[in-house]
């Protein structure tokens, strides 16, 4: 894998563990504004990096009950798409 692949690589793990971590901090702040600024910050970093890609998405993908099933579509995404251009630029 050349540099340009691998760091288009990194870029595509970079958002998927946003996302991921995202959602884990999104079951344990309930209300973002009572938590310690420290949480809080890291919740609004993760908000900022992820939203322009789950923002669309939630355009298209219901909810299922009350599930938002918009972060596993956009991790799945990300990984296929991610591959597809890494396999082209090695």
């Amino acid at each position: 894998m050349n540099s340009v692949a691998y760091f288009v690589w990194l870029i595509f793990q970079i958002i998927t563990f946003a996302i991921f971590f995202r959602v884990i901090l999104s079951w344990f702040m309930m209300n973002p504004s009572s938590q310690s600024g420290f949480l809080r910050s890291i919740y609004q970093v993760l908000l900022q990096i992820t939203e322009p890609i789950l923002a669309p998405l939630r355009k298209v993908i219901p909810l299922i009950g009350m599930f938002d099933i918009t972060p596993i579509v956009a991790i799945i995404l990300l990984q296929i798409i991610g591959e597809v251009i890494v396999r082209a630029l090695s």
